[in-house]
């Protein structure tokens, strides 16, 4: 039987390890705030929620698509939805950059068509931005991962990156260890979550030329060789344009199985498996290879602080009335028009 005394400080260690955990999240930056749109738009996540739901059942990959979606718009230039931007005459834009070639064609179009749900139920009051950042919130809890809230109130972007800025900024596949530390350190961000971030690769799938180099013309030693031998089966060849899972345990489950891949030398990318080659970041991967919950924690803890990178607020962005142009681009565009005639057409009938 437990003694009074030994039940009091069983609650008091619970109690305060709950309170560690809470201290950990980072707090809002100025401008954002956990109930922004508590009067403008208090439906807001409940319909990104249910339109993901269906979104997401229809074709589990979307869920991948739309977290790196999130992911590639922050490191840039920071949670502008600059990423979402199509090109004008004043150049090419973010989504010709190389590393964005292979961003999911049907990511976009989902982020806008909830921006146009939002905005019939609402008004234009919630930008592009913050619809990204809920959608891959909800892209992860849908595939089975952690629930959080997400600071809102940014506004969208005027100006989209260099396609050097992307380049800069975004983490290449084939980067080790100490370029992964030394982008991730330069935004604020540590080796905890660095290492969580990278879980996110738990779910989706990669192009083939993103790793092969590891496959030909000589094997990576630090790779699994039955590992490798199977993903040659898959990639054929160094310029193969098939695909593969990411994480070959659970690919479309959002859970610590890519830090088990780790352990056993199955990470895809240079840069996961050199997390747990790295005796810096070795310990972390093990860490969350054995405590899921532990990962769970320290992933939200990464993705808010990533989530706030460089957010525009108040008076220095827009809220646009398409995700995929600004609103001072007055030309008239043929989609634009076509989704009026089917708007008035589905109104009368």
């Amino acid at each position: 039987m437990v003694s009074t005394t030994s039940s009091f400080l069983l609650l008091l260690l619970v109690s305060s390890s709950f309170f560690v955990i809470e201290a950990q999240i980072p707090a809002p930056v100025k401008g954002l705030s956990w109930k922004f749109y508590e009067s403008s738009c208090p439906q807001l996540e409940s319909i990104i929620r249910k339109r993901l739901e269906k979104q997401i059942k229809d074709d589990v990959g979307q869920a991948a698509g739309l977290l790196r979606l999130h992911f590639h718009d922050c490191f840039v230039q920071g949670c502008d939805s600059s990423v979402l931007l199509d090109g004008s005459a004043g150049g090419p834009s973010e989504q010709t950059a190389i590393p964005n070639l292979t961003l999911r064609k049907k990511s976009f179009k989902i982020i806008d068509d909830l921006r146009k749900r939002v905005h019939d139920a609402c008004g234009q009051v919630v930008s592009c931005s913050d619809i990204t950042a809920i959608a891959a919130r909800d892209s992860v809890v849908l595939t089975g991962g952690p629930n959080y809230n997400v600071p809102l109130g940014r506004k969208d972007g005027l100006n989209f990156a260099t396609e050097q800025a992307t380049l800069d900024n975004l983490v290449a596949p084939f980067a080790n260890t100490t370029v992964v530390l030394g982008r991730l350190a330069a935004k604020g961000l540590d080796a905890t979550d660095a290492v969580a971030l990278s879980g996110a690769h738990t779910i989706g799938i990669s192009h083939c030329t993103s790793f092969t180099d590891r496959l030909f013309p000589n094997q990576d030693p630090t790779m699994d060789k039955t590992f490798a031998n199977n993903l040659k089966t898959s990639c054929p060849t160094a310029n193969s344009n098939n695909t593969v899972d990411m994480d070959i345990r659970t690919p479309n489950l959002f859970d610590n199985k890519y830090y088990v891949d780790l352990m056993n030398r199955q990470g895809l990318f240079t840069s996961d498996q050199d997390l747990f080659t790295d005796r810096r970041t070795r310990g972390i991967v093990e860490s969350f290879a054995k405590n899921q919950s532990l990962f769970f924690d320290k992933f939200v803890i990464g993705m808010i602080k990533m989530g706030q990178l460089n957010v525009v607020t108040g008076g220095n962005g827009e809220i646009r009335t398409r995700c995929d142009r600004r609103n001072k681009d007055k030309k008239v565009d043929i989609a634009t028009v076509v989704e009026d005639v089917e708007d008035t057409f589905s109104a009368l009938f």
